[in-house]
Protein backbone atom coordinates (compact mmCIF):
# COMPACT_ATOMS: atom_id res chain seq x y z
CA UNK A 1 0.00 0.00 0.00
CA UNK A 2 2.89 2.13 0.76
CA UNK A 3 4.58 1.64 -2.52
CA UNK A 4 1.20 2.46 -4.18
CA UNK A 5 0.85 5.79 -2.80
CA UNK A 6 4.54 6.90 -3.22
CA UNK A 7 3.89 5.81 -6.86
CA UNK A 8 0.54 7.80 -7.46
CA UNK A 9 2.73 10.09 -5.52
CA UNK A 10 5.67 10.32 -7.85
CA UNK A 11 2.82 10.27 -10.54
CA UNK A 12 0.62 12.56 -10.02
CA UNK A 13 3.64 15.20 -9.10
CA UNK A 14 5.52 14.21 -12.07
CA UNK A 15 2.04 15.11 -14.59
CA UNK A 16 1.74 17.79 -13.91
CA UNK A 17 5.87 18.84 -15.40
CA UNK A 18 5.27 16.83 -18.03
CA UNK A 19 2.88 19.05 -19.86
CA UNK A 20 4.79 22.33 -19.13
CA UNK A 21 7.95 21.29 -21.04
CA UNK A 22 10.57 21.20 -18.75
CA UNK A 23 10.63 17.48 -19.11
CA UNK A 24 10.68 18.21 -23.10
CA UNK A 25 14.05 18.23 -24.87
CA UNK A 26 12.42 19.31 -28.18
CA UNK A 27 14.42 18.52 -30.96
CA UNK A 28 14.24 22.26 -32.64
CA UNK A 29 17.89 24.15 -31.89
CA UNK A 30 17.66 27.64 -31.16
CA UNK A 31 17.75 29.72 -33.95
CA UNK A 32 20.85 31.63 -35.03
CA UNK A 33 21.13 35.09 -33.81
CA UNK A 34 20.93 37.00 -36.65
CA UNK A 35 24.09 38.16 -38.09
CA UNK A 36 23.66 41.65 -38.15
CA UNK A 37 22.79 41.75 -34.10
CA UNK A 38 26.49 42.72 -33.74
CA UNK A 39 26.17 45.81 -36.23
CA UNK A 40 22.96 46.66 -34.73
CA UNK A 41 24.78 46.52 -30.77
CA UNK A 42 27.96 48.45 -32.37
CA UNK A 43 25.79 51.35 -33.61
CA UNK A 44 24.33 52.04 -30.51
CA UNK A 45 27.25 52.09 -28.58
CA UNK A 46 28.13 54.73 -31.45
CA UNK A 47 25.48 56.60 -30.96
CA UNK A 48 26.03 56.86 -27.11
CA UNK A 49 29.81 57.66 -27.67
CA UNK A 50 29.05 60.76 -29.52
CA UNK A 51 26.18 61.78 -27.43
CA UNK A 52 28.41 61.14 -24.31
CA UNK A 53 30.96 63.02 -26.08
CA UNK A 54 28.87 65.94 -27.08
CA UNK A 55 27.43 66.41 -23.64
CA UNK A 56 30.86 66.54 -22.32
CA UNK A 57 32.46 68.86 -24.73
CA UNK A 58 29.53 71.32 -25.71
CA UNK A 59 31.59 72.91 -28.19
CA UNK A 60 31.85 69.68 -30.60
CA UNK A 61 27.67 69.43 -29.78
CA UNK A 62 26.85 70.80 -33.44
CA UNK A 63 29.49 68.04 -34.88
CA UNK A 64 29.00 64.98 -32.54
CA UNK A 65 24.83 65.60 -32.49
CA UNK A 66 23.97 64.65 -35.46
CA UNK A 67 26.18 61.76 -36.04
CA UNK A 68 24.93 60.33 -32.98
CA UNK A 69 21.56 60.85 -34.62
CA UNK A 70 22.55 59.21 -37.49
CA UNK A 71 23.94 56.01 -35.76
CA UNK A 72 20.65 55.60 -33.74
CA UNK A 73 18.67 56.10 -37.53
CA UNK A 74 21.14 52.99 -38.78
CA UNK A 75 20.49 51.05 -35.21
CA UNK A 76 16.78 51.18 -35.60
CA UNK A 77 16.53 50.36 -39.40
CA UNK A 78 18.57 47.44 -38.80
CA UNK A 79 16.54 46.47 -35.43
CA UNK A 80 13.75 46.31 -38.15
CA UNK A 81 15.96 44.07 -40.59
CA UNK A 82 16.52 41.78 -37.63
CA UNK A 83 13.47 41.78 -36.23
CA UNK A 84 13.95 43.31 -32.99
CA UNK A 85 12.41 46.07 -31.02
CA UNK A 86 14.97 49.16 -30.72
CA UNK A 87 15.94 49.75 -26.85
CA UNK A 88 14.22 52.57 -25.35
CA UNK A 89 17.48 54.22 -23.48
CA UNK A 90 20.51 55.05 -24.99
CA UNK A 91 23.22 51.62 -25.06
CA UNK A 92 26.28 53.28 -22.36
CA UNK A 93 29.37 54.11 -24.51
CA UNK A 94 32.73 51.34 -24.40
CA UNK A 95 34.76 53.73 -23.14
CA UNK A 96 34.86 56.72 -21.02
CA UNK A 97 34.74 60.21 -22.99
CA UNK A 98 38.50 61.82 -22.63
CA UNK A 99 38.16 65.32 -20.85
CA UNK A 100 40.74 66.84 -23.75
CA UNK A 101 38.11 67.53 -26.96
CA UNK A 102 41.00 67.08 -29.38
CA UNK A 103 41.38 63.51 -27.90
CA UNK A 104 37.53 62.89 -27.94
CA UNK A 105 37.56 63.42 -31.62
CA UNK A 106 40.52 61.00 -31.70
CA UNK A 107 39.16 58.44 -30.15
CA UNK A 108 35.55 58.98 -31.77
CA UNK A 109 37.56 58.27 -35.01
CA UNK A 110 39.04 55.45 -34.50
CA UNK A 111 35.53 53.73 -33.23
CA UNK A 112 34.27 54.95 -36.46
CA UNK A 113 36.89 53.72 -38.39
CA UNK A 114 36.89 50.26 -36.31
CA UNK A 115 32.46 50.54 -37.37
CA UNK A 116 33.24 51.29 -40.84
CA UNK A 117 35.59 47.97 -41.00
CA UNK A 118 32.68 45.93 -39.23
CA UNK A 119 30.38 47.37 -41.66
CA UNK A 120 32.39 46.23 -44.49
CA UNK A 121 32.67 43.30 -43.41
CA UNK A 122 28.74 42.10 -42.64
CA UNK A 123 28.41 44.23 -46.25
CA UNK A 124 30.07 42.01 -48.10
CA UNK A 125 28.85 38.70 -46.06
CA UNK A 126 25.20 39.92 -46.71
CA UNK A 127 22.59 38.46 -48.78
CA UNK A 128 21.41 41.30 -51.74
CA UNK A 129 18.37 42.64 -50.31
CA UNK A 130 20.71 43.46 -46.81
CA UNK A 131 23.90 45.29 -48.72
CA UNK A 132 22.33 48.45 -50.04
CA UNK A 133 21.80 48.99 -46.16
CA UNK A 134 24.64 47.88 -45.14
CA UNK A 135 26.69 50.00 -47.65
CA UNK A 136 25.57 53.08 -46.78
CA UNK A 137 26.26 52.48 -43.05
CA UNK A 138 29.83 52.16 -44.51
CA UNK A 139 29.61 55.35 -46.39
CA UNK A 140 28.49 56.98 -43.22
CA UNK A 141 30.62 56.22 -41.57
CA UNK A 142 33.50 56.33 -43.79
CA UNK A 143 32.47 60.22 -43.61
CA UNK A 144 31.72 60.11 -40.18
CA UNK A 145 36.02 59.50 -40.20
CA UNK A 146 36.56 62.71 -42.16
CA UNK A 147 34.32 64.90 -40.37
CA UNK A 148 36.27 64.27 -36.93
CA UNK A 149 39.24 64.94 -38.65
Amino acid sequence: MLRAGALLALGGAAAPLTGCGLLDRGDEPAPEPDPLTPLLDESLRLAAGHRDAAAAHPALAALLTPIAEAHRAHAAELARLVGVPLPSGSAPATTTTPGDPVAARAALRESERAGREAATRACAAAPAERAALLASIVAARATHVEALK
